[in-house]
């Protein structure tokens, strides 16, 4: 009986790791000409491989916190890669003097803030916390 209440927990938190996996939202301000934005002119922007937004803007872009879930799912759904292997070509390019990276803000209220004052910003929220003040122009599930 203990095994079937185990295997039972574990399918369990099995399905709510599945379940936590929260939507990510590419964000820009309200009044950018970007519609819309690939996952690989995101990743560029992120992986400082382009400083600018498809429209030519220099890209002002705004990282999560290293603590937040939402983080680890942005880059590795829309980077391939984990964010520790971000951080660590960061390093690699500040050092070299080739780039400096995303601007890291506190809380998702704060980047939608910088956002929507920001022209050319560029950030990644949980797709149920966008409203009006942002423009989304890549979801990842």
């Amino acid at each position: 009986m203990t095994k079937y209440i185990k295997n039972a927990a574990m399918a369990a938190l099995l399905a709510a790791a599945g379940l936590a996996q929260a939507q990510v939202a590419v964000i820009v301000n309200p009044k950018s000409p970007n519609a819309s934005m690939t996952a690989d002119q995101v990743a560029s922007v992120y992986l400082g491989k382009s400083n600018s937004l498809p429209n030519g803007a220099a890209a002002a872009a705004v990282d999560q916190p290293e603590s937040a879930a939402i983080r680890e799912q942005f880059y590795s759904k829309v980077t391939g890669k984990q964010a520790a292997q971000v951080k660590a070509a960061w390093s690699r390019l500040v050092f070299s003097g080739k780039g400096t990276p995303p601007k890291e803000l506190a809380s998702t209220a704060d980047i939608k803030k910088y956002v929507a004052a920001t022209p050319d910003a560029i950030a990644y929220i949980e797709k149920s916390a966008v409203d009006a003040s942002v423009k989304v122009v890549l979801s990842v599930e």
